[in-house]
């Protein structure tokens, strides 16, 4: 799994932290961050949920190939 965040589509609702909390968490301003060493979701089964729970597209969750 790959996550993505798109730093200007973010707005900073916070929506995606309290959903995933092991996977994601917010900068001083509020926005979207990965925690170090989560950036591929550390098999958290909420980013899924926490990627559409946000209210613009700022987070994007995909398959990798390996």
């Amino acid at each position: 799994m790959h996550i993505d965040i798109d730093k200007d589509a973010c707005i900073g609702a916070g929506q995606c932290a309290p959903a995933a909390p092991g996977v994601f968490t917010q900068d001083d301003d509020g926005f979207s961050m990965l925690l170090p060493g989560r950036e591929d979701g550390g098999g958290d089964p909420m980013v899924r949920e926490a990627a559409r729970a946000r209210p613009v597209a700022a987070i994007t969750v995909s398959e990798t190939v390996s």
